[in-house]
């Protein structure tokens, strides 16, 4: 194992890094906010047509690439970065993993309209579900996973088939906004569901540049792509580990970006940056986030090779979403005034990297799991 970039992931940074760099400045995503619709449709089909990062996870047989988590991290990495209003996570991940993970004819018919990135899809679970969410909700003791639907008992929302059609709702979907085709767990099984058959309901989302939704279905025509709800724990494990990657890139963009500023800023005939207490304060930053790498690029080794995933996924969760928001607010106090102002993309890292830490498991849940599979004793109850 090496938790090096090999050559060929470098040169995927390399063509991700300079098309958003040419396409996807801050001062785009600024304006892209105020915009109707956050997603950049036009940057997405240069990702995956250029570039091909819709059919990373895909098999080649499938005309995917074939790829494994690692180059998927890279990528997520440089999209953490600049803050990239596409749906490469939602879609190209978390919902191509659960049809990669079924298996089914259905699944792969999917699959192979998904690689091209003509076609998206979005995983219609809410996105602050957990990995964990399904050991929890099955649990005889537990039957209710904290936040869950209250209509369903389950942590992904109300959802009854009947028919051969799916009615139902599921709030804060992530990605379900620019989704040709939903998938849906329903009576433990995954259901795919044209996103024209849903109504999809923008929510207020804090991270304004990955919208969240509510989705209704009212008796939606739906097929079956498995029998089980397995692929949707293999997706949720993909997802919450690649999550660190982004919030890796999410942290590195804002110590760069803090540094450089830091440099030029001066106070008292000096650059602020030359101040003992802010050199501290950023070393420190910088110690967080070389071991937010560490983490996050063995969480995405390990889901590579299928080796000690659960621990690893687990570690990066655990760290690297704290050490995300806690970049971005130091961001914000060492611009000063500038840093609190809407002109300023700093604020799009911020909402990100809080949106992330709730994503996919928050940090507690990670660390509780964490705790189980190492055998240690939790918290003791009130």
């Amino acid at each position: 194992m090496t938790l090096l970039y090999s050559e060929v992931e470098e040169e995927l940074r390399a063509a991700v890094r300079d098309l958003l760099a040419d396409r996807c400045p801050p001062a785009t995503v600024l304006a892209r906010i105020e915009s109707a619709s956050p997603y950049d449709a036009d940057l997405w089909k240069a990702l995956a047509r250029d570039i091909g990062v819709a059919g990373l996870l895909i098999p080649e047989e499938l005309e995917g690439a074939g790829a494994s988590a690692r180059e998927a991290a890279v990528v997520l990495e440089e999209l953490g970065r600049a803050v990239t209003p596409v749906p490469f996570l939602t879609s190209s991940v978390l919902a191509t993993q659960a049809l990669v993970s079924a298996g089914t004819d259905g699944a792969r018919e999917l699959l192979a309209t998904l690689a091209s990135g003509e076609t998206t899809a979005a995983l219609a679970v809410s996105f602050a579900s957990s990995p964990y969410s399904l050991e929890w909700s099955e649990s005889p003791q537990s039957p209710k996973a904290p936040g869950a639907d209250t209509a369903a008992g389950t942590p992904w929302g109300a959802v009854a088939v009947e028919g051969g059609t799916l009615s139902g709702r599921v709030t804060a979907v992530a990605g379900a906004d620019v989704a040709d085709v939903l998938i849906v767990p329903a009576s433990g099984a995954l259901y795919a569901v044209e996103a024209a058959d849903a109504t999809v309901t923008p929510m207020v989302s804090l991270d304004l540049t990955r919208p969240i939704s509510t989705v209704t279905f009212i008796g939606a025509p739906a097929r079956q792509v498995s029998s089980g709800l397995r692929p949707l724990r293999a997706a949720l494990d993909l997802g919450a580990g690649l999550l660190a990657s982004e919030q890796l890139g999410v942290a590195e963009w804002c110590l760069t970006t803090t540094v450089a500023y830091v440099k030029e800023r001066h106070q008292f005939a000096r650059p602020v940056g030359s101040f003992q207490s802010l050199k501290h304060r950023l070393a420190d930053l910088w110690m967080e986030i070389v071991q937010a790498r560490a983490a996050a690029r063995n969480a995405a080794d390990a889901l590579a090779s299928g080796t000690d995933t659960a621990t690893a996924v687990a570690v990066a969760q655990a760290w690297c979403g704290a050490v995300a928001v806690h970049a971005a607010e130091e961001c914000v106090q060492l611009h000063g005034g500038i840093g609190m102002t809407w002109e300023h993309p700093v604020h799009l890292y911020l909402k990100r990297a809080k949106a992330d830490e709730i994503a996919l498991g928050t940090p507690g849940d990670h660390r509780d799991a964490l705790a189980r599979l190492a055998d240690l004793p939790g918290p003791l109850g009130s």
